[in-house]
């Protein structure tokens, strides 16, 4: 017995050992072979190791063995998919109503998944209306022309009228943008890549030795991000990287392990962030974490004298400060360092304008690690222009409980409630209230409603000591209610506070929101942030938006969907900038930034960007058989089109080999029609690479039709036809070949081993 991890695995193996003509049996698991008579089956078992029982006369090899080289990571139940760019074009959230653009056609209304009868069998196909009723109806296997709109609010996206040419004028429009923002780029690139900076030495021992400090095991986009970071530190060439990751996922621990790389190799580390408090909270967890290691820390903030501060700026001077944490005062002029290595930036888009300049000139020299929780379109945009490298975690911790959040009007019956249930299981609530001027009123109204509280007040106008007081305090759990303002926004970290309640939530932002709500949850228990607004009819359109956006993701690592929501709701005008805002309006924020994306791999590969080509080729493909996943199959049509979207997005036989075995893992075995959609993906992955528009494969003849000036060279062309008496030429881009193939898997074969032929 061959032992697959899993059934997808099972699958998948079957058809390796069928290339060799081998045919086991398949049977579900080890009672089953046993009392079965094949002598070679496979079957699915967890097993990390075979053995052999002579005396019976069987044996068991694990699929580990067979395949020793492939170390696979087996996604856990509800783990995020960490590509950002699937993040973004993901049509998983996409409601009725919503916009999307087409490539070809430009941007009308979804209206849902129709099944329609043709002559071939049923197919199923994605319904769509554009400016005055028209309907466009998209097979499910040609996804992966379309993609969510954003760039405007949903109901005021502008609709394209189908056959008008206003499409193709938009496309040009924003198509002359992007090869001035892509040349643009490039340069930008070039400056990058002839700067020389310091390429670390590491000492693998060490680093290990100090990983083990690390309380948790590492999830795997913290590893991966981690591996990023230090090989761009080896590299020699300044490095410019962004970590997002969600509030709590462990972004400080890449940060860590970074500045320990710098340290080992005797440079300085700055961490610079945005508040005092955080500078804080920083410097108690880099002290922590390097108690063991002859590492000197220091903390430049308004907490520390001016005696204290500038004998810290002479230690830097002088290199006698390994690391130092504080806040902007760290860009002032007089900080000299004696060989700083690496700034780390936490949360970079609270600094202001003439502090970024700052770090701008910083950049040019010494390696710089950004973190962030909720990217902002504009960094969102940067990074998958490529300007700066990036790396997201989205993994959340084990044992981590997504946050409950209630929108409610305010309400003192729902305030004592909350408050008393989190004091009951002995935790702490923070208690938002952004007004300074009132918030001793407050203090005095909730110390009458909740007489049982240990109230302490935190805001921004204290003075430094009283304020570290108070936070001492609530850390120690002195007082367990916090009533603060926003000074609490960024990285408190106090896992025995789990309650939170934001008075006059409706005026905050999207991503404030978030990372205000980002300050409770952070152990293992359960969390609760209660969003309190005045009545419902008060309440302006935008912040009625807003707030169910913030109810909708509760799920952990939404933090990059908010931000595309933030997008959405705030229009792409605002954040990008006015010169390119209507270009984005015009084609949607995700096709811009794809279209951006390929321009600059035109101009790298050293040939000019083409509207044509700035698009990629989406093969048309059509074996004349139903090719959909059955509503009997995978029932929800959410799930399915979002499943839809990403065998359409599948670039290499590897993605959809994982997918086929994702499906087969979580719905069953596969019928035949989804067999046929898989084909079909397996021919257009096949087909792009030569030019071809549309593959026609019926009983009779296989038909290929190319674009203008296909990536083919011409000679291989008619050889091809001149080789074989059944092929011949029916048009300048066309070919056909004559054979008669009733059955669909022996067309899909047929059109593979022409697309072989062509490309060899």
């Amino acid at each position: 017995m061959v032992a697959a991890e899993s059934p997808g695995r099972r699958e998948t193996m079957a058809g390796y050992f069928a290339e060799y003509g081998l045919k086991p049996g398949l049977c579900r698991d080890f009672r089953e072979f046993q009392s079965g008579d094949r002598s070679f089956v496979l079957a699915v078992s967890p097993l990390a190791s075979g053995f052999v029982v002579p005396a019976e006369g069987w044996a068991i090899v694990t699929e580990a063995e067979l395949y020793a080289g492939l170390v696979r990571h087996r996604a856990r139940k509800g783990e995020t998919r960490s590509s950002i760019e699937g993040m973004l074009r993901d049509l998983s959230e996409l409601k009725v109503g919503d916009p999307v653009v087409h490539e070809q056609h430009g941007i009308g209304r979804y209206q849902g998944l129709l099944n329609l009868e043709l002559e071939d069998g049923q197919g199923e196909f994605l319904l769509l209306e554009y400016q005055g009723g028209d309907k466009l109806y998209v097979p499910v296997s040609q996804l992966g022309v379309i993609g969510r709109y954003s760039g405007a609010q949903p109901e005021e996206a502008p609709l394209h009228k189908l056959g008008s040419g206003e499409w193709d004028k938009a496309k040009a429009r924003a198509a002359k943008q992007v090869r001035d923002t892509a040349a643009e780029l490039l340069a930008l690139y070039a400056r990058r890549a002839a700067r020389h900076g310091h390429a670390f030495g590491i000492k693998q021992h060490d680093l290990e030795a100090f990983a083990e400090g690390f309380a948790y095991e590492a999830t795997p986009d913290q590893a991966a991000a981690i591996e990023a970071v230090i090989a761009d530190m080896t590299a020699g060439k300044p490095m410019d990287r962004l970590v997002c990751g969600d509030v709590g996922f462990g972004k400080t621990e890449v940060a860590l392990r970074a500045a320990f790389v710098a340290i080992a190799d005797r440079k300085q580390v700055a961490v610079l962030c945005p508040t005092t408090l955080l500078a804080e909270q920083h410097l108690q967890t880099f002290a922590d974490r390097f108690a063991d290691w002859p590492v000197r820390i220091a903390e430049l903030s308004r907490f520390r004298s001016s005696k204290e501060a500038s004998r810290i700026l002479q230690q830097l001077a002088s290199g006698e400060v390994d690391i130092v944490i504080g806040t902007h005062k760290l860009l002032a002029r007089e900080v000299k360092f004696s060989g700083l290595g690496l700034v780390i930036i936490d949360e970079e888009h609270r600094f202001g304008v003439r502090q970024k300049e700052a770090l701008k000139r910083l950049r040019a020299e010494v390696d710089v690690l950004t973190l962030t929780a909720t990217p902002i379109p504009r960094t969102l945009a940067l990074s998958l222009e490529g300007i700066r490298d990036f790396s997201v975690i989205a993994t959340a911790p084990e044992k981590r409980l997504a946050i409950k959040t209630f929108v409610a009007p305010w309400s003192e019956g729902l305030i004592r409630e909350a408050v008393l249930r989190e004091l009951k299981r002995g935790g702490q609530v923070y208690f938002l209230h952004n007004e300074v001027d009132s918030i001793e009123r407050m203090r005095e109204r909730l110390a009458r409603l909740l007489p049982e509280a240990r109230i302490a007040v935190a805001h921004g106008q204290m003075r430094e000591r009283e304020l570290e007081r108070v936070m001492r305090e609530f850390n120690a759990q002195r007082s367990n209610l916090l009533l603060c303002s926003t000074i609490i926004e960024s990285g408190i970290d106090i896992p025995t506070a789990n309650t939170m309640v934001i008075h006059r939530a409706d005026k905050f932002g999207l991503a404030q929101l978030h990372q205000l709500r980002g300050r409770v949850g952070r152990s293992h228990h359960q969390a609760y942030a209660y969003l309190l607004t005045p009545p419902e009819d008060a309440l302006g359109a935008q912040a009625k938006k807003r707030l169910e956006a913030i109810q909708m993701m509760e799920q952990l690592g939404s933090g990059f969907y908010l931000a595309m929501h933030d997008l959405e709701i705030r229009g792409a005008g605002e954040v990008l900038g006015e010169s390119q805002s209507g270009e984005i309006q015009e084609v949607g924020f995700s096709l811009y930034a794809r279209m951006l994306e390929r321009a600059v791999r035109a101009l790298k590969s050293g040939r000019a960007p083409a509207l044509e080509r700035d698009l990629d080729l989406d093969t048309e493909v059509n074996l004349h058989v139903p090719a959909l996943l059955p509503a009997s199959y995978c029932s929800d049509v959410q799930e399915r089109l979002a499943l839809y979207k990403r065998l359409a997005d599948a670039a290499a036989p590897e993605q959809l080999e994982a997918l086929r075995e994702e499906l087969v893992d979580r719905f069953g075995e596969l019928p035949e029609p989804a067999r046929a959609l898989l084909e079909c993906h397996q021919v257009r992955i096949a087909a792009r690479p030569l030019g071809v528009s549309r593959v026609d494969a019926t009983h009779e003849a296989v038909q290929l039709q190319f674009v203008k000036n296909p990536p083919l060279d011409g000679a291989r062309v008619i050889e091809f036809v001149r080789g074989r008496r059944n092929a011949r030429l029916v048009g300048p881009e066309r070919i056909r070949v004559e054979a008669k193939l009733p059955a669909w898997p022996e067309r899909a074969q047929a059109v593979k081993e022409i697309l072989h032929s062509l490309a060899a």
